[in-house]
């Protein structure tokens, strides 16, 4: 629930009566809003009785000033920010400057002669109410603008709520009054309502070929009363039948399983655009969300591989895991880039260190350049950048059309190609970019959670009290790849096969190669001899990513010394990736964790134990235990959280 706060305005010409019916509307609105209960404050100590409400607060504030002419829908909006977050209604000004804010990731921080303009009313999250406290006594004025001036001030870093389709602005004469209402009136709202569901700027196959048609699908899921799960739940099911399509790998099925995949894609993004129409909204919803996309994804994968394999055609399984092991780190560094940029922006409206685009450098300057094409909306050079980066809709996309008309091993092959090039790209420009932004991100966090460390680096590697952890977590990812290299060059050899008694089939011993990996292994477990030390650096955000390649590596250069089946490895990796991502999603979607707890085997216990495998020779049946054991420790705390989880 919501309390709300209904500000008197002041230098207003309205007629008494005309302003009593306004403030009128305002609290209906506030109603339909869902507040819980409406505190009315007027006079000269605005702030004073503002500050006394948060006193008894212990949920998001909604403050309006009384003089708002705006849809209803906007403040439900405002009361339902999905992730809980702080968030203000804003307005474009009509000369593109003049306004005192501008947009950075969507979230507003101060500009003078910005492109922006606040319209009265926020929503205060239950995390930021002290900084109302701090700054109600700062205040200059006695109006919610003040106010919102000081909570800049203070350190707020609202996301804005833009008005787009809709219509909201504040009135001081009746006449405006009048044209406002007029204005309002001439929307149909539910109409803007679908439209604005769909992602004001998404990717280029996203919004040409899905987003034109899917507001229809998403009106006849909210008719049918389909929740956004529920939508996702579908989503999953034609995603897993079209990767059943691939893995049959007939030409009529690799078809069939093309067009499923497309459809899954849509119900993908119905699943948002409904929970942005109806406000259903929810943590673990968010969360399902971004895991569903993931899991979705490497099924493909695999249905892929497996397909190709069928048809006789070679290192198609090989592909799939350079697949998976290459989206997943590329997402990782988009996880933390996203929260590196977000921290920029807290810092920005503090006056300390994160302002990308100021100053020199080179940084700086792709900062800009970034910023005024993102700014040119349609244009070719912002349809280029977004393509490039080879986001989830090109590659659905891409992966449809090319197994319909080729065959798995082609869609993974390019694939791959394609997001090795978009990871050198992005990885290039956002590391300029951070060291001109000057700030660190993993410390804001429960870094040894993130890095997802067991007892053996928390309790004795870290002890070691090394500094640089960027460098350790580099050399643990490079590592294995080198002796990955190493062994299909047939520089470092292959394991020993060897056959218990009581046993039927053949084992593979690391051998001689089990010098090689010890070696490496103890480079990777290296990363863990930083993990003490600070996470501050302006790069350090690529810790985790280089983790993740460390420890993802290091299972495959164990299964290629000891023989152990692809699809094995496979698995292994995506369990490893979908707890992965319960860690990062959980965190982007503010879901609770309430089951998080110290892992007794992160990313160092993994590692020791696929060594101890490979040297005792057992490395096919370790890592399937690894598998089992992660996965069902994934699904345990999912479906536990499924129980107690949101609405969505």
């Amino acid at each position: 629930m919501t309390l709300a706060v209904l500000c008197g305005s002041t230098g207003n010409d309205l007629r008494p009566e005309a302003a009593r019916s306004l403030a009128e509307d305002v609290r209906s609105a506030l109603s339909r809003a869902g507040v819980s209960q409406i505190f009315e404050v007027n006079g000269p100590d605005i702030s004073g009785q503002i500050r006394e409400i948060v006193k008894l607060a212990d949920e998001p504030l909604l403050i309006c000033a009384d003089n708002l002419v705006a849809h209803p829908s906007l403040l439900w909006t405002l009361a339902t920010e999905p992730a809980g977050r702080s968030t203000a209604l804003v307005a474009a000004t009509e000369s593109g400057d003049g306004g005192d804010l501008r947009e950075d990731r969507g979230r507003l921080v101060p500009a003078s002669d910005g492109p922006t303009s606040f319209l009265g009313a926020l929503c205060v999250a239950t995390s930021d109410l002290g900084l109302v406290t701090a700054a109600a006594g700062t205040v200059k004025g006695q109006n919610v603008d003040a106010l919102f001036a000081a909570l800049l001030q203070a350190g707020l870093v609202p996301i804005a709520t833009r008005v787009r389709l809709l219509h909201a602005e504040r009135v001081h004469t009746d006449a405006e009054l009048a044209a406002a209402e007029a204005a309002v009136a001439s929307v149909d709202e539910d109409k803007a309502l679908l439209r604005l569901a769909v992602k004001e700027k998404d990717d280029f196959f996203t919004t040409y070929a899905v987003s034109s048609w899917s507001p229809l699908v998403t009106k006849l899921c909210a008719r049918a009363k389909l929740s956004p799960s529920q939508v996702t739940a579908l989503s999953v099911l034609l995603s897993v039948v079209a990767a059943l399509g691939f893995w049959q790998a007939s030409r009529p099925a690799l078809i069939i399983g093309a067009i499923l995949l497309y459809l899954g894609f849509v119900l993908d993004c119905v699943d948002g655009q409904l929970a942005r129409y109806t406000r259903q909204f929810g943590a673990f919803g968010g969360w399902l969300d971004t895991m569903a996309d993931r899991a979705k994804e490497y099924a493909v994968y695999a249905g892929l591989a497996a397909g190709a394999e069928r048809m006789g055609l070679s290192f198609a399984w090989p592909l799939a895991i350079t697949a998976i092991v290459l989206q997943t780190v590329r997402h990782m560094t988009d996880t933390w880039y996203g929260a590196l940029h977000d921290e920029a922006a807290a810092r920005q409206s503090v006056g300390t260190a994160g302002n990308a685009d100021a100053g020199g450098g080179v940084g700086a300057r792709l900062s800009r350049a970034s910023n005024k094409v993102q700014g040119d909306t349609g244009s070719i050079a912002y349809w280029l950048k977004r393509i490039v980066v080879f986001p989830i809709g090109e590659r659905w996309a891409l992966i449809a059309l090319l197994a319909a008309v080729f065959n798995g091993r082609v869609a993974l092959a390019v694939t791959v190609a394609w997001g090795a090039l978009a990871l050198a790209y992005t990885l290039g420009l956002r590391s300029l970019r951070s060291i001109s932004m000057r700030v660190g991100v993993l410390d804001t966090v429960d870094t040894s959670r993130h890095r997802d460390d067991g007892r053996l680096v928390r309790g004795t590697v870290s002890a070691a009290g090394l500094k640089q952890p960027l460098l350790w977590a580099g050399i643990a990812a490079v590592s294995p790849l080198v002796l990955i290299g190493a062994v299909a060059a047939g520089w470092v050899p292959r394991g020993t096969p060897w056959r218990a008694a009581y046993l039927e089939f053949e084992w593979v011993r690391a051998g001689e190669a089990g010098i090689w990996l010890l070696v490496v292994a103890l480079l990777v477990l290296g990363a863990g001899a930083a993990a003490r030390s600070s996470h501050g650096g302006p790069l350090d955000w690529l810790v985790p990513a280089g983790l993740r390649a460390g420890e993802y590596l290091m299972a495959v250069a164990v299964a290629m010394i000891c023989d152990v089946p692809p699809v094995v490895v496979f698995a292994l990796l995506f369990v490893l990736a979908l707890h992965h991502y319960d860690l990062t999603a959980r965190m982007e979607k503010g879901a609770p964790d309430a089951h998080a707890r110290r892992a007794l085997l992160g990313w160092d216990g993994r590692v020791v134990l696929l060594v101890f495998f490979a040297l005792a020779g057992v490395a096919t049946a370790g890592e399937l235990v690894l598998a089992v054991g992660v996965g069902t420790q994934f699904l345990t705390g999912a479906v536990k959280d499924w129980r107690t989880g949101g609405s969505r």
